[in-house]
């Protein structure tokens, strides 16, 4: 018997898909691949590996690279508007909760946002970012936020609190 070599390893949720293409592609170039799930000696815990006899090894590498999982292929937007762009800038020692509060504002109104600061070093400098092509939208979110004041911003989450309350009545019935 020929010793086996793996020649593709995956976690991901499609793992066993991946490795049922992959053994397709093989075996229809004459190679004998083998599907293998972390039940085997050696495979590790959550993976799936395709393996072939070790001569076959140069010919499935080579089949492999010539034929990527569509997962693999994914086109990736190397777009300028997808950099992040700081919308919001504080330092001192409410700099962090500011920051998330900001960032939570703009998450419920649709933008993606992140915060940028340490919090093991709460009186350093925290930023608040959102891609490129979202700036004006975010801003617009908080300046509408700061004209609206504290007032309507406490009566926001006393509505949202509030819904959130009844939510399991409304299922229920």
């Amino acid at each position: 018997m020929s010793v086996l070599v793996t020649v593709y390893r995956s976690m991901d949720a499609t793992a066993k898909d991946d490795c049922d293409l992959i053994v397709d592609i093989l075996t229809a170039e004459g190679l004998s691949p083998v599907i293998l799930d972390d039940s085997a000696p050696g495979v590790p815990e959550g993976t799936f590996e395709v393996q072939v006899p070790a001569d076959q090894l140069q010919k499935a590498e080579q089949l492999i690279a010539e034929n990527p999982l569509p997962d693999e292929v994914e086109e990736v937007d190397d777009s300028s508007d997808l950099d992040l762009e700081t919308i919001f800038h504080a330092d001192g020692t409410l700099a962090e909760v500011e920051s998330m509060e900001i960032k939570n504002l703009l998450e419920a109104s649709g933008i993606a946002a992140v915060v940028v600061g340490n919090s093991v070093l709460p009186t350093m400098s925290f930023e608040v970012r959102v891609a490129r092509d979202q700036v004006e939208r975010a801003r617009e979110v908080l300046n509408e936020a700061q004209a609206a004041g504290p007032a309507a911003a406490e009566e926001a989450e006393a509505l949202f609190e509030s819904q959130a309350a009844d939510a399991p009545k409304r299922t229920n019935n």
